[in-house]
């Protein structure tokens, strides 16, 4: 069984967060996306000062899965530098990280 991973990243708060979600879920790249409400986001960027709304997106994925969400994630964002935070999950159910590991592989693996 592989780990389990989360991987954060922030998408503008509309429409574009439920499209990238449903594209790596579909591509089997996540076995489920999690878009959390619109929060205010104040960074750098650029020299100055930025202030958006946006939506944080809860990848659940596993380990052999994190550099094909990246580089997947890297075609569908908006931004030209998207957060993308790989976290290992201490510890979760055998049963959650067994359906995690077989939404994320091939439908006939």
């Amino acid at each position: 069984m592989n780990e389990v991973i989360l991987i954060l990243t922030t998408a503008p708060a509309d429409e574009r967060a439920e499209e990238i979600a449903r594209v790596l879920v579909d591509e089997r790249l996540a076995a489920c996306v999690n878009i959390g409400a619109p929060m205010i986001s104040i960074y750098r960027w650029q020299g100055s000062v930025a202030r958006e709304a946006e939506s944080q997106l809860v990848i659940k994925t596993t380990r052999d899965r994190v550099a094909a969400v990246e580089t997947r994630l890297r075609t569908l964002h908006p931004y030209e530098l998207p957060e993308f935070l790989v976290m290992p999950v201490g510890a979760a159910s055998q049963s959650y990280a067994e359906w995690v590991s077989a939404q994320t592989s091939a439908p006939d693996a």
